[in-house]
């Protein structure tokens, strides 16, 4: 993958794991809104401004995908006792394994990050190299392309709904999106028996999907009285936000729709900026706070919690590798509903 340009088949030798490396045939890799933005190769930060991702150390040419599921090939020598076709789930948020952040088990926001499919190669590939076999989760009996969206849809809003703590039965969470994590959080809320789902989304067949999926209501974000229909809904304002968009106007709503003593959890990426009357947060007070993918023990405890409450998939498409470049156009133009997932 170049910045700006389609991706490319490229041939290359299957790499050969050394030292506590695991080599992984890749049997299903998710296509994720984050491949778009490493695509682009920036995020917008509002106000005309960019955070250029190779001022981050993020460089073409990439192999995208970080949603990777497949089966274990072969392994380096220091890679301890590994099961040879295993069939796993990989977290590919891979940190330094040195710093403060990766020491505490939060690998996913180190600063040197290694990330499958975002600094090291990723899954939209036949092979992939994981660093070591601790990254890689048992799925024995389960559907590779439904499993493959937990490693980023999945743990992503598992580790959001986990901030909010109580106020998850305490009434509906909003959730802002209704596209892939939209979908995964409803699931993740139905798993954890929480009270339910609102789900706000400007596309209609979206919105439909989300009620599909058992939100108790959709609200149309473009609505002029959007805000009023989520604090109707909700009784009297939400307690727990979950914008999986990341914009601008998806912040600005959560704030108008939140009860005091709200929480906003803000997961989206799609950029933008925020101006804040100060004395309103803590005068209602509210908390607003960021969450990034999810660490690997949450990736491990969300596949427990598949296994144990049956958690049902979100609608996956199944597409052949060779279609990833129409697949990435129709993700761009709002065509998916749940999740595409690329078949070597």
């Amino acid at each position: 993958m170049h910045h700006g340009q389609p991706l490319e088949l490229v041939e290359k030798p299957i790499p050969q794991p050394q030292g506590t490396e695991v080599l992984v045939r890749v049997r299903a890799s998710g296509l994720c809104h984050t491949d778009l933005h490493l695509l682009e190769g920036y995020y917008d930060l509002g106000g005309g401004k960019k955070m250029m991702l190779a001022d981050r150390g993020i460089k073409p040419p990439l192999t995208l995908s970080h949603e990777i599921c497949g089966e274990i090939v072969s392994a380096g020598s220091e890679a301890g006792p590994v099961k040879v076709g295993m069939r796993s789930l990989i977290h590919p948020w891979i940190g330094c394994g040195k710093c403060a952040a990766c020491q505490r088990g939060e690998e996913n926001i180190c600063t040197n990050g290694q990330a499958l499919g975002v600094v090291r190669a990723g899954g939209f590939a036949e092979y992939v190299l994981v660093p070591h076999p601790r990254y890689l989760i048992d799925i024995e009996g389960m559907d590779y392309a439904e499993v493959a969206p937990l490693a980023c849809a999945g743990v992503t809003t598992y580790s959001a709904i986990k901030k909010f703590g109580q106020r998850i039965h305490e009434g509906p969470v909003v959730i802002i999106g209704a596209g892939g994590l939209g979908l995964m959080a409803i699931e993740v809320l139905k798993a954890l028996g929480a009270k339910g789902a609102i789900v706000v989304d400007i596309d209609a067949g979206k919105r439909e999907a989300a009620l599909a999926a058992g939100a108790l209501a959709v609200v149309d974000a473009r609505a002029a009285d959007a805000a009023q229909q989520i604090i109707q809904a909700t009784g009297g304002g939400a307690r727990a936000v979950l914008d999986l968009v990341g914009a601008t106007p998806t912040v600005t709503l959560a704030m108008a729709c939140c009860a005091r003593g709200g929480h906003i959890v803000i997961c989206g990426l799609m950029g933008g900026d925020l101006t804040l009357a100060l004395p309103t947060i803590p005068m209602r007070p509210l908390i607003i706070e960021g969450s990034y993918v999810g660490t690997l023990a949450e990736l491990r405890e969300l596949v427990d919690l598949v296994r144990r409450a049956g958690m049902k998939a979100i609608p996956v498409t199944r597409r052949p590798m060779s279609e990833i470049n129409d697949a990435m156009k129709d993700l761009q133009d709002g065509r998916v509903i749940g999740r595409t997932v690329l078949i070597p």
